[in-house]
C-alpha cells in the first residue's frame, strides 16, 4: 500500500492535473464575472449574455482533465458545468459572491440558485446555479441547456457528477449538484479513490494474494465462476458489439451458497483480482436497521457510490433480508418486502457484478432465487479435494514428523477449506514457538479438536 501510495505522489500527474483545473477554473470565473456584470450593469437585455462567446481554453495534453475531455468528447457546456461542480472541492471562494443578497427581497437572488450545507461554509451550486451561467433568463436557451442537467444525461450517466433533490415537491432545478470522491480525485492527485469502511458505506474492500489457479473446487462450481469472469470481461462486447442492451438487463447477479469456509468469500475475492475489479464486501446483516427507511438508506448509500466503479458488490448473510418468511401479518414483515423490492430493483439496475452469499439456499425465498442469473453451490471439498487444500496450505519451509499421513487425514476427516486453513495456522504457531520447522501429528490433532469444538462435535 505504501509504495502505491508514494508511486502516487512521485509521478508529474498531480502537477499537469493542477495547471488544466487552475486553466479551467480561471475560464469559469471569466464567464462568472461576465454573467454578473451583464446582471448587475447592463441595462439591456441583462441577463442575455452568451457564455460561450468565451470559448474553453486548451489544457496540457496529459491531464486527466484533458483525457477525459477527449475521451468524451465534452461539449463547453459540460465542461462548464464540470468544473462549476468541482469548485467547492477545490477553490470554494470563487463561489462565494452568488451569496449576494437580493435589496429587494433581503435574501439571496433565486436565479443564482445553490444552497449552504451545515459543515460547507461555502456556496454549493445547484442546476439553478449552472442553467444561471449557462443562459441566465433567456428562455430558450435554458431549454437548450436543460438536457445537459438531466438525470440521464452525459455527466450524470458516466458518474462524473451527482444532483441531490431537496424533495420530491421541489423544482428539479433546485437539486444540489456534487462530485463522486472518486472523480475529484481523477482529476486532483489522480490518486484511485478507496471508500474507508464507516457508517456512510459500511462495506470493506477485500483481496487475497492467492491466484486463480490455487481455487480449489469442483469442476462445474469452477466453470460457473468462469462465467461471471466472462461477462466481466466481455460485457461491452455482448451488449454493445453484439446489441443486446434492449435485451439483457444491464449487470450480473449470482448466489453463492454453502457452508462457512467452504470459498465463497475468497471466490469472490479472487474474481476481483482475476479480473482487474475491486470487491467490496457487505454484511446485509449490519445493513437491515429495525428503523423504517433506514435500510433503503444503507443501501442507497452503498450502490451509490459503486455505480460506475467497475466493482464487484459481496453481500454477505443475504439471509437477513432475501430470507422466507412464514408469516407477513406485521408491519414490520410487510415493509421488509419493500426493503427487498428495493434492493432488487438496485441490483437490476447496477452495471457490474452483485453477488450474494448465504449459508444454505433453502433460507432465500424462491421467488427470489429465479432473479438471479447464477446459483453456484460450494460443497463441502471431497477427501481429493481437501489432500490437495492441506498440501497448499503449509509453508514450503515446513518439514513433518514420518508419522503424518496428510492423505490419510484427509480421508477421514471431512472439514471445509476454511478449517483446514485454522489448524494449518494453530500448527505452524506451535512450530516456530518450539522454534522448529517441524509439524507433528499431535499439531493436527489438536489443531482438529480445537476446531471440532468450536462447531460441538468431537474427533
Amino acid at each position: 500500500m505504501a509504495a502505491a501510495t508514494d508511486s502516487c505522489a512521485l509521478v508529474k500527474q498531480p502537477r499537469l492535473n493542477a495547471e488544466a483545473l487552475e486553466q479551467e477554473l480561471q475560464w469559469l470565473a471569466q464567464i462568472l464575472e461576465a454573467r454578473l456584470e451583464a446582471y448587475f450593469y447592463s441595462d439591456t437585455e441583462p441577463l442575455h449574455f452568451r457564455f460561450d462567446r468565451l470559448p474553453p481554453p486548451s489544457l496540457p495534453a496529459n491531464a486527466n482533465l484533458t483525457r477525459l475531455i477527449e475521451k468524451l468528447r465534452l461539449e463547453p457546456a459540460q465542461r462548464l458545468i464540470l468544473v462549476l461542480v468541482i469548485t467547492p472541492y477545490v477553490r470554494p471562494q470563487m463561489l462565494d459572491v452568488l451569496f449576494a443578497r437580493n435589496k429587494l427581497t433581503e435574501r439571496g437572488h433565486t436565479e443564482f440558485g445553490g444552497l449552504q450545507s451545515q459543515g460547507h461554509g461555502g456556496f454549493l451550486p445547484s442546476i439553478e446555479t449552472a442553467l444561471f451561467l449557462l443562459a441566465g433568463d433567456a428562455l430558450e436557451e435554458r431549454f437548450k441547456a436543460n438536457p445537459y442537467l438531466e438525470p440521464g444525461s452525459e455527466l450524470f450517466r458516466r458518474g462524473l457528477i451527482q444532483s441531490h433533490s431537496l424533495g420530491p415537491q421541489e423544482p428539479w432545478t433546485s437539486a444540489a449538484l456534487t462530485m463522486p470522491k472518486d472523480i475529484q480525485d481523477h482529476l486532483t492527485t489522480g490518486c484511485p479513490f478507496k471508500p474507508a469502511f464507516n457508517a456512510d458505506f459500511p462495506a470493506r474492500k477485500i483481496s487475497t494474494k492467492r491466484r486463480w489457479e490455487q481455487l480449489i473446487l469442483p469442476q462445474l462450481v469452477l466453470a460457473q465462476l468462469q462465467e461471471i469472469a466472462d461477462w466481466v470481461k466481455y460485457r461491452d462486447v455482448l451488449m454493445d458489439d453484439w446489441q443486446m442492451e434492449d435485451r439483457l438487463t444491464p449487470g450480473y447477479t449470482a448466489l453463492f451458497h454453502g457452508s462457512p469456509g467452504t470459498g465463497k468469500t475468497l471466490s469472490a475475492s479472487l474474481l476481483g483480482h482475476y479480473c482487474g475489479r475491486d470487491t467490496y464486501k457487505i454484511d446485509l446483516s449490519l445493513m437491515v436497521s429495525k428503523y423504517i427507511g433506514e435500510t433503503e438508506k444503507n443501501l442507497a448509500r452503498i450502490f451509490d457510490t459503486a455505480e460506475n466503479k467497475e466493482w464487484i458488490l459481496f453481500f454477505d448473510e443475504a439471509d437477513a433480508l432475501f430470507g422466507k418468511r412464514t408469516q407477513v401479518d406485521d408491519s414490520r414483515d410487510r415493509y421488509a418486502n419493500q426493503e427487498v423490492s428495493y434492493l432488487l430493483q438496485r441490483i437490476e439496475d447496477f452495471h457490474g457484478v452483485v453477488i450474494l452469499a448465504s449459508n444454505l439456499k433453502t433460507n432465500i425465498d424462491d421467488a427470489f432465487i429465479r432473479r438471479f442469473q447464477n446459483l453456484i453451490s460450494f460443497p463441502m471439498p471431497a477427501a481429493s479435494e481437501r489432500l490437495k487444500i492441506w498440501r497448499q496450505s503449509f509453508s514450503s519451509k515446513v518439514d513433518f514428523d514420518p508419522d503424518v499421513d496428510l492423505g490419510l487425514i484427509a480421508e477421514r476427516y471431512e472439514v471445509s477449506g476454511g478449517t483446514i486453513m485454522n489448524v494449518v495456522r494453530h500448527c505452524s504457531l506451535a512450530a516456530i514457538s518450539r522454534r522448529t520447522t517441524r509439524i507433528s501429528q499431535f499439531d493436527i490433532e489438536q489443531g482438529l479438536k480445537r476446531e471440532f469444538a468450536k462447531e460441538g462435535r468431537r474427533i
